[in-house]
């Protein structure tokens, strides 16, 4: 249905700690020109000043369930004034003892416009609908959930 492009760039560098390693600093290009420093995360000897790939990840699931929240609050008519989100990734063994991130826990908090904040049962139908669609939740493995719901008028 379509296809999504980025670039990452990475060249030899010595570790900023030396010991004969290498940096794991690399830059990741996206729309717009925009670019990321990534490495990896601080555990695996990467930069704390950079963003890491399992960030990434969870901004991305993030991201993606807030955009069909806030679809599906729409066409409900319900108007979002803000959501912001502090997604929270667990690195831990999968059931094959691999390293992954396992889960991902969404924490919204959510406030809508005009004193028109759904009744919760409502709340929860527009939370279940941004579950069930998010294309990025359903491509992986990794348990997806709402850890917390907030919503303010």
């Amino acid at each position: 249905m379509s296809e999504h492009h980025s670039a990452i760039a990475w060249t030899r560098a010595a570790h900023p700690d030396g010991g004969g390693s290498y940096s794991r600093n690399h830059l990741a290009t996206l729309n717009g020109d925009q670019t990321i420093r990534v490495s990896a995360a601080v555990d695996y000897q990467g930069d704390a000043n950079c963003a890491d790939p399992e960030q990434l990840l969870i901004t991305s699931v993030s991201s993606c369930y807030m955009l069909f929240f806030l679809a599906i609050a729409d066409a409900k008519g319900y108007q979002v004034e803000s959501y912001r989100d502090t997604p929270v990734g667990f690195l831990e063994k999968n059931e094959e003892g691999r390293l992954a991130v396992t889960r991902v826990e969404l924490q919204p908090a959510i406030e809508f416009a005009g004193g028109q904040t759904p009744e919760p049962a409502e709340l929860q139908r527009i939370h279940a609908g941004a579950h069930r669609n998010c294309f990025i939740g359903n491509s992986l493995k990794t348990k997806v959930r709402l850890r917390t719901q907030s919503a303010a008028a």
